[in-house]
């Protein structure tokens, strides 16, 4: 009798790609707080360069990265430059746990786009949960969000506002790259683009560079969040997408939550209440039937 570990041999990079980059969020937070949003986002692109561009150069795809650099660059602007700035920002003044919320309604923008720009109209239960995904994002931030700047003149509202711009980002990447970057290996479009984010954010980083220079702890954490969160996530990444197809891997943004939320309470001594809980499910809900993962009817 097989086991389930035989019948589903990509469950491990699944499970492990979920809490890699749920710890994403907790490097993100301990590196702004330290660095600052601009300075940490230039920090995980540079090093996650570092880290993929010798693993290129060995499997022999140099040239075909000097051919599509100009578009692999410019996907990393918005794939990675930008959202993660955002999200930098935002885990300034929200928790990891509700960054992690919002961040999973990344496939929900990415099908609104992918409706706008490549005609990819969905249709019965994926327009049901198009407006069940935005309406769960709507109750969590008329929950959480709130202008009133506090001590430090940053606000929850604005940060809800970048965590969600970040996922829009994403899905106009993704749109991007199905239309241009199409046969590409995805390592060839993995180190073009953080290579590119990297030149996007290096005189922001150096201009916003803090004076105080930050101590170990948050070296340790950017250094963890650009090779084990950018570079080792794209390779389990990749080896997911190839084992056990794009719509499971697009699944592991569900879970990646539990894993943001755990280490969240465990290490940071975040709280968690029902309200994120609940409309964290509705976003998920709508996620998947607007994403096709699950169907109502067609």
């Amino acid at each position: 009798m097989n086991t389930p570990s035989l019948q589903k041999p990509w469950l491990k990079d699944f499970v492990l790609l979920a809490a890699i980059w749920g710890s994403s969020f907790l490097f993100m937070h301990v590196g702004a707080l330290a660095f600052g949003a601009l300075p940490t986002a230039a920090m995980r692109v540079m090093i996650a360069s570092l880290f993929l561009l010798p693993l290129l150069l060995v499997r022999g795809h140099g040239p075909t990265l000097r051919k599509h650099w100009r578009a692999t660059f410019l996907v990393g602007l918005t794939n990675s430059a930008i959202p993660f700035a955002c999200i930098a920002y935002a885990l300034l003044s929200i928790t990891t746990g509700l960054s992690s919320v919002l961040n999973a309604t990344v496939p929900l923008f990415g099908a609104l786009v992918a409706w706008l720009w490549l005609k990819d109209r969905p249709h019965g239960s994926r327009i049901l949960g198009l407006l069940i995904g935005f309406g769960g994002v709507a109750l969590l931030a008329s929950g959480k969000a709130s202008f009133t700047p506090d001590a430090s003149g940053l606000s929850t509202g604005w940060a809800v506002i970048a965590s969600l711009f970040a996922c829009l980002c994403y899905g106009i990447s993704a749109s991007y790259t199905k239309r241009y970057l199409s046969g590409l290996p995805p390592l060839v479009t993995a180190t073009g683009s953080q290579l590119g984010a990297s030149l996007g954010l290096a005189l922001p980083a150096w201009w916003l560079w803090p004076a105080q220079t930050p101590g170990l702890q948050a070296w340790l954490a950017v250094l963890a969040v650009g090779v084990l969160c950018s570079g080792v996530a794209y390779i389990v990444f990749f080896r997911l997408i190839e084992h056990a197809g794009p719509a499971r891997a697009l699944a592991v943004t569900f879970v990646v939550p539990v894993f943001a939320i755990f280490y969240g309470v465990l290490l940071l001594g975040e709280t968690i209440t029902w309200w994120t809980v609940g409309c964290g499910l509705v976003i998920v809900m709508g996620t998947a039937l607007s994403t096709g993962l699950v169907r109502l009817w067609r």
